[in-house]
């Protein structure tokens, strides 16, 4: 007799057994009596009656993530697709309103986002939306949160996260950006031209000036010569015209001399006798004389100033 009491016993067990089970943290478990909603099991060893309570479904309390791409367009008519990620989680104290009230809650936020983009994306440019897209971001927030928190979810946090022009959009974007920049380089080139060209000249200038300085003291310094060397003649006989006419020699001999040091100069024809010297010199005193002589018949010829 006591083998027929064996399979009751095994059976009774699996009962026992099966009557028992666990919920793990962040999880909420739903239990039917014949097919009613019983009760919501939170985390821990809960019991239920066999054949009785049924596990009708289990729901993650943590928060979780739904990315939704969106093909819309923009003010300017152009078309670009948006990747909104909405995180949310089912409200603990509503558990039974987000099992029941949505058959599938992904499809409902989807819907939701749908229509809340396609509705503020086509108010605005292309550049707005780059710029605006935190506020599409909290537009979507809120229209879902006034909507999801009646089914028992909530909505942590809404980002678009990704933002994709047409091809040729984005192509033509970056050849106005391109663009852009060259014309800053080619101002900043010919800002630079420009300063060199200056910075040049006003080196040009000061050389010239500094040239010009420099003569003017190399003449200054041959006229205190000059005179330094016809005092000295004066001193042992030599009066003035003889002075300078040996002067003139010492140059005219010293001038040929340079000539005929310098390998690469050209061709020149002067003339070399010691005729030469006094020649020169006669023709220097007269051409002083005729420029004395013309200045002086200009200010004789001048109107003089009546006096008041």
């Amino acid at each position: 007799m006591s083998y027929y009491f064996i399979p009751i016993i095994f059976f009774a067990l699996i009962i026992l057994f099966t009557s028992f089970f666990t919920v793990k943290q962040q999880t909420a478990v739903i239990i039917e009596r014949f097919g009613k909603f019983h009760s919501i099991r939170q985390s821990g060893l809960h019991m239920k009656i066999p054949l009785v309570d049924r596990i009708s479904g289990r729901l993650s309390l943590k928060i979780q993530q739904l990315d939704v791409i969106i093909e819309t367009k923009t003010l300017d008519d152009v078309f670009v697709r948006l990747k909104v990620s909405v995180q949310y989680k089912v409200i603990k104290d509503k558990v039974y309103d987000a099992f029941y009230k949505l058959d599938y809650p992904h499809d409902q936020i989807t819907s939701y986002v749908f229509d809340v983009v396609r509705a503020e994306v086509p108010k605005m440019k292309l550049d707005d939306v780059f710029v605006k897209k935190d506020d599409i971001a909290l537009v979507v927030k809120s229209e879902l949160n006034e909507v999801m928190t009646n089914y028992g979810y909530d909505i942590i946090k809404t980002l678009v996260t990704d933002i994709d022009p047409d091809a040729q959009v984005k192509e033509a974007m970056n050849r106005i950006n391109a663009s852009e920049r060259e014309k800053i380089a080619a101002q900043f080139e010919g800002d630079a031209a420009r300063i060199l060209i200056v910075e040049k000249a006003k080196a040009e200038a000061e050389s010239k000036r500094l040239q010009g300085q420099g003569i003017a003291d190399q003449r200054r310094e041959i006229a205190r010569g000059l005179e330094e060397s016809v005092e000295v003649l004066n001193k042992v006989g030599i009066n003035s015209q003889e002075a300078s006419a040996l002067i003139v020699v010492t140059q005219h001999y010293d001038t040929l001399q340079s000539i005929g040091q310098e390998t690469n100069s050209n061709l020149i024809l002067l003339p070399n006798s010691p005729q030469a010297g006094s020649q020169m010199l006669n023709d220097m005193v007269a051409s002083f004389t005729a420029s004395n002589m013309i200045g002086e018949s200009m200010k004789k010829a001048a109107p003089k100033k009546l006096d008041k």
